[in-house]
């Protein structure tokens, strides 16, 4: 891939990112469903930092050809998990969501599917082992959120058949 191909991948990736996080913020602030808040806008939170870090990626590109030397490509482990444990130790128990929450949860899976898909392209067309390691990186992370939205979708449309799934306790406490 060359220099304007990878520009030209990080601006839609920059884009992309911008999108999702303003798109989890405004659903973080629709829903009365205290699981979804949390992970809309715990998923936002780690949007941001995706996009600070390919930022940081795409000004150090234009400036040069090839892989920047000294790039730390490192981003902060997600929260998203820990939201999913604590609904499992808590069995949280919080207002039920809606259907537009369900909607906005579908529609999140798809975005979070594209992302994975998109880095691992990139992945596949690197030209150096760090630039492949980081845009699997980031697949991964996608993939996480992806996966963390799919199980948020399943307590929505079922949250004791999900807790009994997941080994918490049942929502009478038992």
């Amino acid at each position: 891939m060359d220099k304007r191909e990878k520009l030209d991948a990080l601006k839609l990736a920059l884009t992309n990112e911008e999108k999702e996080k303003e798109f989890y913020l405004q659903h973080a602030g629709r829903t009365s469903n205290e699981v979804g808040k949390k992970m809309f806008i715990a998923i936002a939170k780690d949007e941001e930092e995706h996009y600070r870090k390919i930022e940081e990626l795409y000004n150090n590109l234009k400036e040069r050809d090839g892989w920047p030397d000294g790039f730390s490509s490192q981003i902060s482990s997600s929260k998203v998990a820990e939201i999913i444990d604590d609904i499992i130790q808590k069995s949280l128990v919080s207002e039920s969501a809606d259907v537009e929450d369900e909607k906005a949860v579908e529609m999140a899976i798809d975005f979070e599917r594209m992302a994975e898909e998109f880095y691992s392209e990139l992945a596949e067309r690197a030209d150096s082992e760090e630039e492949r390691n980081f845009f699997n990186m980031l697949s991964s992370l996608e993939r996480g959120h992806r996966l963390s939205l799919e199980d948020t979708l399943d307590y929505f449309k079922d949250p004791q058949g999900w807790l009994e799934r997941k080994g918490g306790r049942h929502l009478d406490g038992a």
